[in-house]
């Protein structure tokens, strides 16, 4: 797999992911819509990881800056 995110989408997605869990845990959302939003954040968060997301690969988006050799 090659690196298709920048640091600016991880961090992006890292506030994301913290603000679905502080709404999940302070009981905000409750029932499927909070499951449904702790598995985007579970995906959210293992892309973010491994620095590549299969979403940006099929629309032929990448973020990340390709360093060249001089």
């Amino acid at each position: 797999m090659k690196k298709n995110m920048s640091n600016l989408d991880r961090i992006i997605r890292l506030v994301i992911i913290a603000v679905i869990a502080i709404l999940y845990y302070t009981g905000t959302v409750q029932g499927v819509f909070a499951f449904i939003l702790l598995g985007v954040a579970g995906i959210l968060l293992l892309t973010s990881f491994v620095n590549f997301c299969p979403l940006y690969r099929l629309l032929g988006i990448n973020t990340c800056r390709i360093k060249t050799p001089n």
